[in-house]
């Protein structure tokens, strides 16, 4: 094996297990109930955030380098419309639903 195989399959390793850990942390802590409810949220919400970083750096290989910056404001517009559409979609549907009450 080369060097460049072998960086990339210790890259591939790194970013799974970061993975598995980031998803781990909110199960273990809801598995034992340690914590209140409002501090699990934020802990799921918080490990969700740094869990598409992890997926982003290490499995789409996307970081804030000149070359990569353009893939990474593709990414980030497109989940500017989606977060768009979706909320909008969800504003519609309660305002239609405060009518008919």
């Amino acid at each position: 094996m080369n060097r460049e195989s072998t960086q990339a399959r210790h890259q591939y390793i790194t970013g799974f297990a970061l993975a598995l850990f980031l998803s781990a942390i909110p199960f273990g802590l809801l598995a034992t109930g340690t914590i209140s409810r409002s501090t699990l949220l934020w802990t799921i919400g918080l490990s969700a955030i740094v869990q598409v970083c992890v997926h982003f750096y290490y499995f789409l290989h996307i970081d804030l380098k000149r070359s990569h910056r353009d893939d990474l404001q593709l990414i980030l517009f497109t989940v500017l419309i989606i977060f768009l559409m979706a909320g909008g979609t969800l504003w519609i549907i309660g305002n239609q639903h405060s009518m008919m009450m």
